[in-house]
């Protein structure tokens, strides 16, 4: 049953991947949700299909180039649509980690992936935070396992921008408690393909079974641990980075 007065979330990136899933489980759970996105096609069919399965509101936010989603003006559209604003999810970004060497890692790379996924985040959440603190809301940003370690890929723009946004969530967190919460997820191996693809390359059997959770992650994992960091439910938890990777991170590998 649709609430009178639903709680609001923006999201961002939210077209496909992760932040389709956390999209879909916070409309579920009954949330009004502004879905911000640079594929406008993709994000205005996403809001329209949520709203007839759901039954709730959902503003769907088309962004022209990724400068625009660095122009932070979603809050205050967000706050014009449904006149307040509960959470802010920071998911859009540059998803591929791998780029160059280090000696062939040009300046104008480097600078993209930190403008994109460590300053968009800094300027959504400078613009949200006014609006935030009028009902105590609360901020997850999506970072990265490539936060906490590297595989031998040559991944350093983006394992920079997302140990950044680790760093950026506790500093924000203890400068804005109590009135809001933040914390970060670090996602493992997700499986964002869409579902026709993963029907003709499923994934190996051995993908599966060296995670000790059994399986490689799915949106939903992440967006179920979204969906309980911005609900009462977790009012202790703040500065935390939450790691979703199936227990890969813990995990000891030896070369045989």
């Amino acid at each position: 049953m649709r609430q009178a007065n639903p709680p609001v979330a923006l999201v961002t990136g939210a077209a496909r991947g992760i932040g389709a899933g956390i999209a879909d489980r916070l409309a579920g759970d009954g949330w009004a949700l502004a879905l911000l996105d640079v594929d406008a096609d993709g994000v205005t069919a996403q809001a329209e299909r949520l709203a007839t399965r759901f039954g709730t509101e959902i503003l769907a936010l088309p962004a022209a180039t990724r400068a625009v989603l660095l122009g932070a003006r979603a809050p205050a559209t967000t706050q014009g649509r449904f006149g307040r604003l509960d959470a802010l999810v920071n998911n859009a970004g540059i998803a591929d980690p791998e780029t160059a060497p280090v000696e062939a890692l040009d300046r104008a790379t480097w600078d993209r992936y930190l403008a994109v996924n460590l300053t968009g985040y800094f300027l959504l959440a400078k613009h949200a935070m006014k609006l935030l603190r009028t009902h105590r809301g609360a901020i997850v940003n999506i970072a990265s396992i490539h936060a906490w370690q590297s595989d031998a890929g040559n991944n350093l723009a983006y394992a920079a921008s997302k140990g950044g946004v680790v760093a950026f969530t506790h500093a924000l967190a203890i400068a804005e408690g109590p009135e809001v919460r933040v914390n970060s997820i670090s996602p493992g191996w997700i499986d964002v393909r869409d579902p026709e693809r993963k029907q003709r390359e499923p994934l190996r059997e051995i993908d599966h079974a060296q995670h000790p959770a059994g399986r490689v992650g799915e949106p939903r994992d992440i967006a179920a641990a979204v969906a309980f960091l911005i609900s009462d439910d977790a009012g202790f938890i703040t500065a935390q980075d939450i790691i979703v990777d199936g227990g890969m991170m813990k995990r000891m590998n030896y070369a045989e």
